[in-house]
């Protein structure tokens, strides 16, 4: 369920490519100095977007090093920044990862993914401890998504809602007068991203049997599926996207504009773009 998040490089000023970059650094190091190269190893760029966000919003007080060395990078220098929302950020990207590798093996029964979750649960259970109400929000989320996939639920609304009401409780960072506004944002990001990865597999979930509650949709509305896919998709950014204007945030608002109203689609544009392929093969 990661990966829909990104920047569009193509559309970004090499000033701001560097700033995004040494955010998604800053975070990758947070999670190396927490948890260890494992840590390192969940990263991804729908978190980054998340740091980005609340350090736009709240402006905390950063730290930035502008010749920082990668192992993994060694020949490259970097810039890093740092500030008290990485610790938020990190934690949020280990409760997320955590069910991700646990539901991976639950449904594919991927034996690597359960043993990484095992590897984990320490970080998690600290992650929980420090962020009740997020863990909370993330267990029952899956709880209540199982149940929708037990019983074969087609209301794409209804379960992508589940994706976006955890979510938002993840983006609410804080119990102060942008609370509401963040989990609106969150929320339809939520059911954006939901909607996207059921798009994405819904072709192949069809062809193995696997839950996918556009599998209806996909069948009844073969002529225009692609057309009601994207006035979803559309509705739902959207609505993110009015939520975000409404947030006081200038500190690397056009970076989060790339975001919310261009880099999202890359992701789609690629999926559209494979699925014209098959067509053709």
């Amino acid at each position: 369920m990661f990966g829909y998040v990104v920047i569009d490089r193509e559309a970004l000023s090499d000033e701001n490519k560097k700033i995004y970059q040494a955010y998604y650094c800053g975070l990758c190091q947070n999670l190396k100095h927490h948890y260890g190269a494992k840590g390192q190893m969940l990263l991804n760029y729908d978190i980054t977007f998340l740091q980005l966000l609340l350090t736009g919003l709240y402006e905390p007080k950063e730290e930035v090093e502008e010749s920082f060395t990668c192992h993994l990078h060694p020949f490259k220098k970097r810039q890093i920044r740092k500030n008290e929302i990485l610790d938020y950020a990190s934690s949020m990207n280990v409760l997320l990862a955590y069910h991700n590798l646990q539901d991976d093996w639950h449904d594919d029964k991927n034996v690597a993914k359960k043993t990484f979750a095992s590897m984990i649960k320490k970080d998690y259970l600290e992650a929980k401890h420090l962020y009740p109400r997020q863990a909370k929000a993330v267990e029952s989320y899956l709880e209540r998504l199982a149940e929708y996939e037990k019983c074969n639920c087609q209301n794409m609304d209804l379960v992508a809602g589940l994706t976006g009401e955890m979510l938002g409780e993840l983006f609410a960072m804080k119990d102060d007068e942008w609370h509401d506004e963040l989990k609106t944002l969150g929320m339809y990001l939520g059911k954006f991203i939901y909607m996207m990865d059921a798009y994405e597999d819904v072709d192949d979930d069809i062809k193995h049997g696997h839950y996918n509650p556009l599998t209806n949709l996909r069948k009844d509305r073969t002529q225009d599926f692609e057309t009601v896919m994207l006035l979803m998709l559309t509705s739902m950014i959207s609505e993110c996207a009015k939520s975000f204007e409404r947030l006081p945030i200038l500190l690397h608002a056009d970076i989060l504009r790339n975001i919310i109203y261009s880099g999202v689609w890359m992701k789609y544009n690629y999926i559209r773009a494979k699925k014209e392929k098959r067509k053709k093969t």
